[in-house]
Parts: C-alpha cells; structure tokens; sequence
C-alpha cells in the first residue's frame, strides 16, 4: 500500500510547499492537488488555488513525490491544451506528472466563469473523447483527431512526456459509463467510497476490463478518506457517520480499515489534509502520527 497526501486548494502557496516538503521528507507517495476555482458551497469567497499552475511549482520545488490532479475537470479546458500542460508538467518534474481526468461535476462554477455545463451525457460524451485525444496526443508524433465536440488536424505535441506513458487517471464511479471508459483507457483509477463500495466497484471495472480484452490488474487503484486519528471512540464514530468516508480511531484501528482498504484492491491511499489540523504545524503533527502508526506498518 502507497500513501499519498491531498493539501487543501485554501492553502496559500507558501503553506502547500511546506506541506509537500515535509511529505516528500517524511516518506508519502504523491501529492494530489484539486482541480476547482471555487468551492461548492454558497459562501464562495477566500482564497482557491489553480491545480496546473500549482502543479508545475510543486514539479519544481518538491524532488521525488509523484505530482497529480485529482481530477482534472474536462469542461474547464480542451484536452489538447490539458495534454501539452500535462506533458509540460512532466518535463518539469522530471517525469513524476499524473494526469487526472474526470468529466466535470460542480455546476456552479460553470456559471460562475461562463463554462458549458451541459447535461451528464454530454459530459460523459466529451470526456471520453478527450481521453481519445490526450493518449493520442502523448503516443503519436501527429494526432487526427475527428469527433463530435473535439477535431485535432496534424497536430504535435512535443516535447513529449518524460514518462512513457504518462499515467492518465480516471476519476469517478459510474458504473455504467465512467467505469467503462477507465477501462479502454486509464492507467489508474479513483474514487471515493468504503473498502465494500470500492470492491464492489473494482469489480465492474475488472469485469469491463476482462470484456475488451484487457488485464485488469494494469489499472491501479486509489481511494482517499477523511482521516481522523483519535483515542475518543464518539468522535471516531461521528466522522464515520458524517456521510463521507472516513478512516477514523485509534492506531490500531486504522490500521485494521488500511488492510479492509488492501483487500478491495487499492493500491494507493490518499489523505486530504482539508481538516487534519488548524494550521500547518498541527496537520504536520498528525501527517507524522499517521506515518509512525500506520504507515511505517505497511512498507
């Protein structure tokens, strides 16, 4: 099992550096960044990092940590561009890029920055072309590219990713659409959900695979969780409850929900550092208590 860290898009630029910096020192896998421009809430105002930009800095400054979107909302730019930034990305990192790719969900930032929302089906349709048109882009030296909302005419990308491939993950759980599409497509696949949704889930997914012919054990799998280390069993039980997944208790009993986790096939562990701590020092603290009693347990 990898363990990896999702700062939270408030921070400012100078805290998810640090942030970053400590994880890259303390042993996590990969940072993970959101792609939004504003919360899904109805106080919108404070502050909300880009996700590329932010990115291409942490490619810079962070030496080891994989750096990836999660996910990538296709609405919010023409996956030509999205590809060259990705491979840019790449480059700069000396090839530790993961492109995260998901159909685009929160409605209202699309009416707030004038974006085509379109219906779930339209979405859906889009997204599927533009995981044609990015894989295309990365393996070809000229891509055509003829679909119904994206047409690519002789076009290059170069320089091309360091990787080969760039690891394009695939974000979401529809069982009838989005899970098809990761399996003509992903590398890697995310979702949120329970160790028994993700396994029922991870199971349509190898299905799908089995179907076209593919070996389902070349998608990795990522989940994140809401992380909530605590002696007091009424809070553990509280954020359990709170309607999103939680791994929340003790040491040991995290522990316990890491190999529940293992055994419904996540390869990857991911923990949002959205509520971890009041500030920096505190998520710190708690990032090290889970690297000593959870992690160090897994390597």
């Amino acid at each position: 099992m990898r363990f990896s860290f999702w700062p939270a898009p408030t921070n400012s630029w100078n805290d998810t550096l640090d942030l970053a910096n400590h994880a890259e020192a303390t042993g996590w896998y990969s940072i993970w960044f959101a792609d939004h421009f504003m919360p899904n809430a109805e106080d919108t105002s404070g502050p909300f990092a880009e996700c590329w930009t932010t990115l291409a800095a942490l490619g810079a400054a962070v030496p080891r940590v994989r750096i990836g979107a999660l996910v990538t909302g296709n609405t919010y730019r023409h996956p030509a561009v999205l590809a060259k930034m990705a491979a840019n990305v790449d480059q700069i990192s000396g090839g530790r890029c993961v492109l995260g790719l998901g159909a685009g969900w929160q409605e209202n930032e699309h009416r707030a920055y004038g974006l085509n929302f379109s219906t779930l089906g339209g979405r859906m349709a889009r997204f599927e072309e533009a995981c044609q048109v990015i894989k295309g882009l990365f393996s070809k030296e000229k891509t055509d590219f003829q679909g119904k909302y994206y047409q690519l005419t002789d076009a290059p990308l170069a320089p091309k990713p360091v990787q080969d491939p760039l690891p394009l993950l695939i974000g979401g759980g529809g069982e009838q659409r989005t899970l098809r599409i990761a399996a003509k497509y992903a590398d890697e696949w995310n979702v949120w959900g329970t160790p028994e949704v993700l396994a029922h889930k991870g199971a349509i997914l190898n299905r799908y695979c089995e179907e076209i012919g593919r070996d389902p054990k070349s998608i990795k799998h990522s989940a994140q969780g809401m992380l909530a280390m605590t002696d007091d069993e009424t809070v553990a039980e509280r954020m359990r409850a709170s309607g999103r997944p939680a791994i929340a208790g003790t040491g040991a009993q995290i522990r316990a929900m890491v190999e529940q986790y293992i055994e419904a096939g996540v390869d990857e562990l991911i923990i949002p550092g959205f509520a971890l701590g009041r500030n920096v020092g505190e998520t710190k603290a708690i990032m090290d208590k889970f690297a000593n009693e959870v992690m160090a347990h897994f390597k």
